[in-house]
């Protein structure tokens, strides 16, 4: 236990010497957290941060304008609800360019992206039902709106888009990780641990999988499935468990000769009990190398579905998903819509490919 103990020590001095291990792990954590709190960080906290205003579309980063709330009927929520999936609302937002305050409500006039005179509308007092005089309409209902990110082609808050888009690359990355080890470690120590027939057959089987391109197999299984966010989670996972299995294998293979293993079945021990509890363990270190890998690569396949049409769909936001509503606008005087979320995804994935490097250093018993 205690040498356990030291070689966990030394692996850790040896992470915290590396910078970019370090820092790769400090901006996961980082994303992890915004992930979580998405919603309650989000300028736009409705569900999907789908508040369009068609008025104010494809507006540069930093545009502010002033916005008159309508409210509605208020939808009943517990605010764990709120916290994970937005608030459900039937409130809008109208842009508007200037107000005037009357005896019976409030005269707007709404905002114009051409800078023309834009239409008068008028909302009586009972339009805003806690409201006691028009005089209070300005201070409560009249906001004035700062879009950090600027805004997409439908009038939505980008930076809030972001913010909850970083879910569907961080989830599609655990799901699909946790359901390529499941199946590539089970048929990897399987495999490497029998041999034989039992071995032939499964490698045929990773064979046939290896052979097919990632994403056309993930294209077929998500067609097959249907489109949705889940269908993409199971489609991703099932083809990445290739190579783990074929390296679980090849270490179970050399760790099943020690003699502690040898010991082990002399003493009785079940063979579950030994892959389990003496091999596995001691098979690990290269996999949790490729299972950063794969996190990322699982990045790489959902937002090249969501390009596609098939990952996420409308309207709960995907980093791919923006890029694919707004590639057309690189060319058309705005690229910052489309290289925003590009430069997210990339830096998620460098992050994950440093930590892999990272971890692939620190567990090098060469080293």
């Amino acid at each position: 236990m205690k040498a356990s103990t030291s070689l966990r020590t030394l692996a850790l001095q040896k992470f915290k010497k590396n910078f970019w291990g370090v820092f790769s792990l400090a901006f996961l954590v980082l994303a992890t957290l915004v992930a979580i709190f998405a919603y309650a960080i989000a300028p736009d906290n409705s569900k999907n941060a789908n508040q369009m205003h068609l008025s104010i579309h494809s507006k540069s980063p930093g545009f502010e304008v002033e916005m008159l709330h309508i409210p509605s009927t208020e939808i009943t929520q517990n605010g764990l609800s709120v916290f994970f999936f937005g608030k459900e609302t039937t409130a809008s937002e109208i842009p508007i360019s200037n107000y005037t305050i009357t005896e019976t409500g409030i005269d707007v006039i709404e905002y114009t992206a051409d800078g023309t005179e834009g239409i008068v509308k008028s909302y009586p007092l009972s339009v805003f039902p806690k409201l006691t005089t028009a005089t209070q309409i300005a201070s409560t209902y009249v906001l004035k709106k700062k879009f950090v990110l600027g805004t997409d082609k439908y009038g939505r808050d980008l930076l809030s888009r972001m913010l909850i888009g970083i879910r569907v690359s961080l989830a599609i990355g655990f799901v699909a990780v946790f359901i390529s080890l499941l199946i590539g470690v089970s048929l990897g120590a399987i495999a490497g641990f029998y041999g034989g027939k039992i071995d032939a057959a499964i490698m045929w089987l990773i064979n046939v999988t290896w052979s097919i391109p990632t994403l056309l197999l993930v294209i077929a299984i998500t067609l097959a499935l249907g489109k949705g966010f889940w269908q993409v989670f199971i489609a991703v996972g099932l083809t990445m468990w290739v190579e783990v299995a074929r390296v679980v294998r090849g270490q179970v293979m050399g760790v099943k000769q020690m003699q502690y293993v040898t010991a082990a079945k002399a003493l009785g021990f079940s063979n579950w009990r030994i892959i389990t509890q003496h091999i596995l363990p001691n098979s690990l270190a290269p996999v949790i190398i490729i299972s950063a890998a794969n996190f990322a690569g699982a990045i790489l396949i959902e937002s090249g579905l969501s390009f596609l049409g098939i990952g996420a769909q409308p309207p709960m936001p995907s980093w791919g998903g923006i890029i694919k509503d707004h590639y057309a606008y690189i060319i058309l005087g705005k690229p910052y819509l489309a290289i925003i979320p590009g430069l997210a995804i990339m830096s998620l994935v460098t992050a994950f490919m440093l930590m892999g490097n990272a971890l692939r250093d620190v567990l090098d018993v060469k080293n």
